[in-house]
């Protein structure tokens, strides 16, 4: 009998140990989740900067698959335009650790305002997705922490897209007869109704056509693209192919290394817009190369106080691009190819500055 109690003794004992050491387990993962969430969130070092001029998303590592532990992201949006705000979608797909009492200790996603550095809302477990989210401002910052314990899946995935806020005037209650506009909603504006110089730094952000095209008609955009290819009588391309001299001089390698070096033309990128100054239609790409004098005219023969290096051949080149255009008294874009004529420098020489046009 004596033996028997000292079996059960021993096993309580046992269990008592075996109890104490999950409830630190526990602990310890609380008070690292606190950490963390104390410590690595605010580190500047992890914040990536995104600047928005069109419509993006960011994600979780490994979206939609499980995301990786221990990991601390923060992406800060910024809006091009001033005037605007941003909006956040969660995707429908949307999973991280579940919460704990209902408060996400552990694994979660978290919108704040930078402005004042309100917290929007803090995210976690798969039950529900996450509403809209927008900012006060044109800026808007988003944090994941996930701790070393119970990754998930799918993690989330944040759609991110420009909001023009509507203006409603409203009657200064101070000072009859007085006036001033609020912004009172935000408005998801599409491409064709947004500003034309905000759309056309979101047409520039674009690398294909083919996204430019699904940006500007996600409904029919496989369509338009087939139209904008398909030839018509309006259109006419034009090619133009210039000869090239062929010189051939004896130089040395230290005289041909100056030459290049020298005025003659080189590659530019300009602006399809201000080479036209075309202010109301949007080109696409909206920069082109073209030849231009550059360099120096160290070498000048001329007898006079200051060489410029200037174009003695001005030909023009034509380049096919896409044209973007309101139409009138309707809302919406016309989209063409177009073909539009940029001077190219064939040849440069050096003159007396003052005596450009000699």
């Amino acid at each position: 009998m004596l033996l028997f109690g000292l079996l059960l003794l021993t096993s309580a004992l046992a269990g008592q140990r075996h109890g104490t050491q999950a409830e630190s387990n526990l602990s310890s993962k609380f008070q690292y989740s606190s950490n963390k969430e104390q410590n690595g969130v605010q580190d500047p070092q992890h914040e990536r900067i995104i600047t928005v001029s069109t419509n993006g998303s960011i994600h979780s590592p490994r979206f939609p698959h499980t995301y990786p532990r221990n990991m601390v992201l923060v992406w800060r949006l910024v809006a091009a335009e001033e005037n605007v705000w941003i909006q956040l979608t969660f995707d429908e797909r949307f999973g991280l650790e579940d919460p704990e009492d209902d408060i996400c200790k552990y694994d979660f996603v978290e919108v704040e305002e930078p402005s004042d550095g309100t917290i929007l809302g803090r995210w976690c477990g798969s039950g529900t997705v996450p509403g809209k989210q927008i900012s006060k401002g044109n800026q808007i910052r988003i944090r994941f922490v996930s701790d070393e314990y119970f990754p998930s899946e799918p993690g989330f995935c944040i759609h991110y897209n420009i909001v023009v806020p509507i203006l409603k005037a409203t009657r200064d209650q101070s000072y009859p007869g007085e006036q001033f506009t609020e912004a009172v909603s935000p408005s998801v504006l599409p491409p064709s109704a947004l500003p034309l110089d905000l759309l056309n730094n979101a047409v520039t952000a674009f690398s294909t056509l083919e996204d430019l095209i699904r940006y500007l008609e996600p409904d029919r955009w496989q369509l338009d693209l087939e139209d904008l290819y398909r030839p018509t009588w309006q259109l006419l391309g034009k090619a133009f192919v210039f000869g090239r001299k062929s010189r051939v001089v004896d130089l040395n390698l230290l005289k041909e290394e100056v030459r290049l070096y020298s005025c003659t033309p080189r590659n530019f990128s300009v602006s399809i817009r201000e080479e036209l100054k075309r202010t109301d239609t949007i080109f696409w790409p909206g920069c082109l190369l073209v030849k231009r004098c550059g360099g120096n005219c160290a070498c000048c023969l001329h007898n006079c106080h200051e060489c410029q290096c200037v174009p003695s051949k001005v030909t023009k080149k034509y380049h096919e691009v896409l044209q973007l255009r309101p139409k009138s008294g309707v809302r919406g874009l016309h989209k063409s190819l177009t073909d539009v004529a940029l001077e190219h420098h064939e040849e440069c020489d050096c003159v007396c500055r003052g005596h450009a046009g000699g």
